[in-house]
């Protein structure tokens, strides 16, 4: 199987990385087309014929197009592209908020896959929601699947609509974790400890906690309920929260997210 990656940013770098670490695709087997040629260290073994800086007919060999150029590049990538590409091929997008319909009519091509990578997907880590349109078939979508998890989870979806949800959830949400953790380093050195200690707190507690989720059945209700003795200081926390409707704050957050991910997308 021969793969074309289409720009080679962040996300390009990461599949091209992830592909030929999982051993899943040789870097023989791999077409780059980027704006500039990358530093060797950014090539993953990947041979230097097989970069270019324009589109050219080298891209018909492949079987599968990643299309992972800016979203408001497209329009004028695909001018280029489209003489080149054809429905035999497999186009797995990673561009935000751009439709399946859209990359359709602009190249003329009906199998199309529509993904939603978060920033995690750089250490194989990544949660990715994707959805296809109806010409892929089950083959062809298990194969998309298995590429896409070298870079961590992926689950798929068949309305396209829920992409831009996973966007409001799983794309942004590092930042929401990263904001909560932020919130308690800061009221860690409030209570006495320095940055560094404060941190150390605060990361080996969401490590230590993740594990626990990760490690047993139970929900994650039943672990607030462990931790949180009857009369205690985690219970006063947790009525701290409910009192400022914290979670209600979260859910009109992420709400706000995916209304902003459906005007990108328009």
């Amino acid at each position: 199987m021969k793969i074309a990656i289409v720009g080679y940013g962040n996300m390009g770098k990461t599949y091209a990385g992830s592909f030929i670490h999982s051993r899943f695709i040789k870097s023989d087997d791999i077409l780059v087309f980027s704006r500039s040629i990358p530093a060797e260290k950014e090539t993953f073994g990947i041979p230097g014929s097989n970069f270019f800086t324009e589109v050219n007919n080298r891209i018909s060999e492949v079987d599968i197009v990643i299309l992972s150029v800016k979203p408001q590049d497209f329009a004028s990538v695909a001018g280029s592209l489209k003489e080149y590409v054809s429905d035999k091929q497999v186009l797995l997008s990673v561009m935000a908020g751009v439709k399946i319909e859209t990359i359709e009519k602009q190249l003329e091509c009906s199998k199309i896959v529509r993904s939603m990578p978060n920033i995690a997907t750089q250490i194989g880590m990544g949660m990715t929601v994707f959805s296809a349109s109806p010409f892929i078939d089950r083959k062809e979508l298990f194969i998309v699947q298995n590429l896409i998890n070298t870079t961590g989870k992926s689950v798929y979806v068949e309305e396209e609509k829920l992409i831009d949800a996973a966007t409001a959830v799983s794309g942004s949400g590092p930042a929401y974790v990263f904001y909560f953790m932020n919130a308690m380093i800061e009221a860690a050195q409030q209570l006495g400890f320095s940055q560094s200690e404060a941190e150390l707190l605060v990361n080996q507690t969401f490590i230590g906690a993740i594990n626990l989720q990760n490690g047993n059945s139970l929900s994650n209700q039943e672990w607030i309920t462990k931790v949180a003795s009857k009369g205690g200081t985690t219970e006063k926390a947790l009525e701290v929260f409910k009192a400022n409707a914290t979670e209600n704050v979260i859910q009109k957050a992420i709400s706000a997210a995916n209304d902003r991910a459906l005007e990108l997308g328009h």
